[in-house]
C-alpha cells in the first residue's frame, strides 16, 4: 500500500479535516488508489509529445481596436449642480 494510516492521519491534520476512525481505511484506500494512478500516468512515453497551453487548435478571433463612443464630458458637466472646468464639485466630507 503506497499511503499508511498515519500519513492518512497527518493529512488530515494540515488540511484541517475531521476523518473518524470508521473512515481512516476507506480514505487510505481513495488515496492509495489515486497514487496509484499517478504513478501509471507518470510511466507513459511522452518524450515525443509538445507541451501544449490548450489541447484545442484553436486561435481566437480579434476585434480591431477601434474607439466606438464619443466622450459626453461637457454635457455631463453641464449637468451637475456644482462644477469647475473639469471637476464635479462636491460637498465636504471628512475635515
Amino acid at each position: 500500500m503506497l499511503i499508511n494510516r498515519k500519513e492518512v492521519e497527518q493529512i488530515a491534520v494540515l488540511a484541517k479535516l475531521a476523518v473518524s476512525e470508521s473512515e481512516i481505511e476507506a480514505v487510505t484506500h481513495s488515496l492509495g488508489s489515486v497514487v496509484e494512478m499517478i504513478n501509471h500516468i507518470s510511466e507513459v512515453n511522452t518524450d515525443a509529445i509538445k507541451p501544449m497551453a490548450n489541447p484545442m487548435d484553436v486561435v481566437q478571433r480579434l476585434r480591431a481596436d477601434k474607439v466606438t463612443e464619443t466622450s459626453n464630458k461637457p454635457q455631463l458637466l453641464a449637468m451637475a449642480p456644482n462644477a469647475d472646468e473639469d471637476y464635479y464639485l462636491v460637498p465636504t466630507v471628512v475635515e
